[in-house]
């Protein structure tokens, strides 16, 4: 477990070392549908599209270096689903297997109400049974498999959508 951390609002010189995490992930074929290193430029507009109060950007730093990050995303991009959120996790290499992800999702379900999140939402590849497992713990549910959606190294595969209803007392939008 990680004994000493905090978690802030990444800041824009926080950039590039949420790139190089990221990046250390597409040789896996297990995280991200990405097959080349990305570039921090081409991050740039991503990381603005984050707002602390809205759709936060996350990193985890222990003894002064990055080594994890969450990020909320809109989903789909259409007022009526303003109140769900896609979350993605990426943890340095050197840091997996430390109860990382889990301070970060239990963070995030707590922001929801705050953030005006009903649902939040995982886009996991079937293969990635850590990630399902890791959900899985914290109560979200398989709402969707799309087989063979994926083409990683001439191998095709599964993505799945686990998602999470963080709050139950929301407008169920039959009126009062």
């Amino acid at each position: 477990m990680l004994k000493q951390y905090t978690i802030e609002d990444a800041v824009i010189e926080d950039l590039e070392c949420i790139v190089a995490i990221y990046n250390e992930t597409i040789d896996s074929r297990m995280v991200t549908a990405d097959l080349e290193p990305v570039s921090v430029e081409s991050r740039r507009s991503w990381f603005y599209e984050h707002s602390p109060h809205f759709r936060p950007l996350w990193v985890v730093k222990s003894e002064g270096r990055i080594i994890a990050w969450l990020s909320f995303q809109s989903f789909y991009g259409r007022p009526a689903y303003l109140a769900t959120a896609e979350i993605s996790i990426y943890i340095s290499s050197n840091n997996r297997a430390q109860g990382i992800g889990s301070i970060l999702i239990e963070k995030a379900i707590q922001a929801c109400p705050r953030l005006s999140i009903n649902t939040l939402l995982g886009f996991i590849f079937a293969h990635n049974v850590p990630s399902l497992s890791l959900l899985k713990k914290f109560g979200f549910d398989q709402w969707a498999y799309l087989p063979k959606v994926a083409i990683l190294d001439e191998v095709e595969r599964d993505l799945v959508i686990v998602g999470k209803r963080v709050v139950e007392n929301a407008s169920d939008g039959m009126g009062k």
